[in-house]
């Protein structure tokens, strides 16, 4: 629950923060008649988040065991593509997100009716369908090890209805976040939150029969760690951890969080270097409007 409530918060808030700027844009630069092209954007935007959710969800039932882990271990590989995505995407462009979303803004304002409903049903749309398939993907990892699904979805929940306060806050002006520390933490926890969603998708593809090594463990310590105990419980809820663990598993989850956490944190540091700063002094430095 608290590693899905965490997954749901950064999505969730990146989403809400698209939100924020184009609806403070449009009120600021008094455009309020356009408002409900953004918001029914929003609501189309949320439909199909819910609808692609719901066919993940539904869609491989019926199917054979082998072909649903299949399934699984493929959208889980791809889940965590996108979401390592995104974490460099946000961390390049945070600085410059609202002066691009208010150009786009601009441009359909004075297009046909409907180019501001498609900008707004996109921007906040390719977030919905990536939190969707990573919120998925990482239900599905932490139920894995419990036959109901249901906390791990009340803290997605919690965590996207966290998000939405939060955005709501910001706009209102009274809340105010380092939002460049936010992402920065938060991004460096979903990387391992990724690393575990990866290591379960292969695992995935293991019992699916398409990668070897299925019974060839690096270690099992289901005797220390039991997984139905108050700590197997955690870990595996937070980072996926598996008791039993491949060497496939392991050496894939090592080597994506060595890559990829180093590749990070080298970004962080430059975009805190001085040549960097100064650079991005003459950018836009909110990210709301």
């Amino acid at each position: 629950m608290f590693g899905n409530y965490l997954v749901g918060l950064r999505e969730g808030l990146e989403a809400s923060l698209v939100v924020v700027i184009l609806v403070a844009y449009l009120v600021k630069s008094d455009r309020r008649h356009l408002l409900p092209r953004i918001w029914l954007g929003v609501a189309a935007a949320v439909g199909v988040s819910l609808a692609f959710g719901a066919l993940l969800t539904y869609g491989p039932n019926g199917l054979t065991f082998e072909a649903q882990e299949a399934i699984g271990g493929g959208l889980s590989i791809v889940a965590v593509g996108f979401v390592t995505w995104m974490i460099f995407w946000m961390a390049r462009s945070a600085r410059t997100l609202s002066g691009d979303l208010k150009s786009h803004v601009d441009r359909a304002a004075e297009a046909s009716r409907a180019s501001l409903v498609v900008v707004a049903m996109l921007a906040v749309g390719r977030e919905g369908l990536e939190t969707a398939l990573f919120l998925w993907a990482a239900t599905q990892a932490a139920s894995s090890a419990s036959s109901s699904s249901t906390a791990p979805l009340v803290g997605a929940a919690l965590g996207i209805t966290t998000a939405v306060v939060l955005a709501f806050a910001f706009y209102k002006g009274a809340l105010k976040l380092n939002l460049s520390k936010f992402f920065t933490w938060t991004g460096g926890f979903l990387i391992l939150v990724a690393a575990g969603v990866l290591a379960y998708g292969v695992h995935d593809l293991q019992e699916a029969r398409i990668l070897p090594g299925l019974h060839n463990l690096a270690f099992d310590v289901s005797d220390t760690i039991e997984p139905t105990s108050w700590l197997g419980t955690l870990l595996k809820g937070t980072l996926n951890f598996s008791p039993a663990t491949t060497w496939l598993e392991l050496i894939v989850w090592v080597s994506y969080v060595a890559v990829v956490m180093t590749i990070f944190v080298k970004r962080v540091r430059a975009s805190h270097n001085p040549k960097a700063a100064t650079r991005a002094s003459t950018t836009p430095q909110k990210v709301t409007a």
